[in-house]
């Protein structure tokens, strides 16, 4: 279950390092633009996804049973 917002996530992170170094988001030209209603969906579900991963840093990881 957390695996899916993680990928966003790092999908939103590389396409900020596109824009970065390239000036290039991937995002908006997929979509036409940033303000395009496809890129501001695609915008608001990685947000949603990032503050996922935060609520991450603060779950407790329930101890493995090793099974003999």
């Amino acid at each position: 279950m957390h695996k899916i917002p993680l990928i966003l996530t790092i999908v939103g992170g590389l396409n900020w390092g596109l824009v970065s170094l390239f000036r290039f988001d991937l995002v908006a030209w997929l979509f036409g633009s940033s303000a395009a209603l496809g890129s501001r969906v695609i915008y608001g579900v990685i947000g949603l996804s990032a503050l996922w991963c935060v609520t991450l840093l603060f779950h407790r990881e329930e101890p493995h049973h090793h099974h003999a």
